[in-house]
């Protein structure tokens, strides 16, 4: 019998962080009629894996699951969502900053009858005013970029639907980007406001260049506009050139005097050229990742497993499970 909540909580080098974690989230669990815990390391260097096994075995309704190495937290997540059986399913991070006293609000929004309840951050005051900004301009960038309505100030804490789960686990994308890919979904959504809190222990696992990636996966996922931009400089400094190229030779011809200056000459020939490269990193980012999906590889593997109750394993080539039996230690 599949029970009512699934948690996925994926894991980088936390440590420091499970423990204070499994004890204030599993007296949120008391108003679900049954629940389950699925624990995603991916490719911890530290002893997070020692600990998600000693709480699985403390616990028969915590299990966990350990890549074969870090294949990154969107990844994670949408292991952790392969391998959970609930009629709804929360996603939360382990460092604490998602706060487990705010699920038994998704669940009673869920069973309003929405398919997806995903917490919106009020207030972040514990970051830096360098995080908050940044992540300021992320979202509302990420908005105004895509044609998906991808809701304001939300990380990947949120509640989901079986049948929303069911539809993600069919996107095929290697370069993923889940709260994009919820919001595309479509399907009943809604709201929980929270205040989101400072780390319980250890260091951010999305430093700026992360965070530059995330966003340029993002964009690249969910919009084209970037090689609309490219084509738009490439015409207007073409336009702006010729220009310049009928100015020249009018002050020439008609004039008798050369336009002065190889300075002017050579910032509009760097110009050109720098404008070319970025034309041809925005179409190389995209070919890239075509290349990426069309080598069909997995989207992850499963290194090892730990709890009382796994049934299922990761399918071959699009990350999608099959009912192969697992046989368990």
């Amino acid at each position: 019998m599949s029970p009512e909540l699934s948690i996925v909580i994926p894991v980088l080098d936390e440590s420091a962080v499970i423990d204070a974690l499994m004890e204030r989230l599993l007296p949120c669990l008391n108003a679900t009629s049954s629940w389950e815990i699925c624990l995603v390391d991916d490719g911890s260097t530290d002893d997070s894996w020692a600990k998600i096994l000693a709480w699985s075995q403390r616990e028969p309704r915590i299990f966990g699951v350990s890549l074969s190495r870090n294949f990154g937290h969107q990844v994670a997540i949408s292991a952790g969502l392969d391998h959970v059986r609930g009629d709804a399913v929360v996603i939360m991070d382990a460092d604490l900053q998602d706060p487990p006293e705010v699920i038994p609000e998704l669940i009673a929004r869920w069973r309003e009858g929405f398919d997806v309840v995903y917490a919106v951050r009020r207030t972040r005051e514990a970051e830096s005013l360098w995080k908050r900004a940044s992540a300021a301009l992320f979202y509302r960038g990420l908005r105004t970029l895509t044609k998906v309505d991808i809701p304001i100030d939300t990380g990947d804490f949120r509640l989901m639907s079986r049948r929303v789960v069911d539809s993600l686990r069919q996107f095929p994308e290697r370069n993923r980007f889940v709260r994009g890919l919820v919001a595309w979904a479509g399907f009943r959504q809604t709201r929980v406001e929270y205040d989101r809190a400072p780390r319980h222990a250890g260091r951010t696992k999305y430093p700026l260049h992360r965070m530059v990636r995330l966003a340029g996966d993002a964009v690249a996922s969910f919009s084209t506009l970037p090689l609309r931009l490219a084509t738009g400089m490439g015409f207007t400094i073409s336009i702006l050139c010729f220009g310049y190229a009928f100015w020249a030779a009018y002050a020439t011809w008609i004039h008798g005097r050369p336009v002065p200056g190889w300075a002017s000459l050579m910032v509009v020939i760097l110009l050109v050229g720098g404008v070319q490269l970025i034309c041809l990193g925005v179409i190389g980012e995209y070919i890239g990742r075509i290349y990426d999906e069309v080598k069909r590889r997995p989207l992850y593997l499963v290194g090892d497993t730990c709890g009382s109750h796994i049934r299922r394993e990761i399918a071959a080539s699009s990350g999608k499970p099959s009912p192969v039996s697992v046989s368990l230690q």
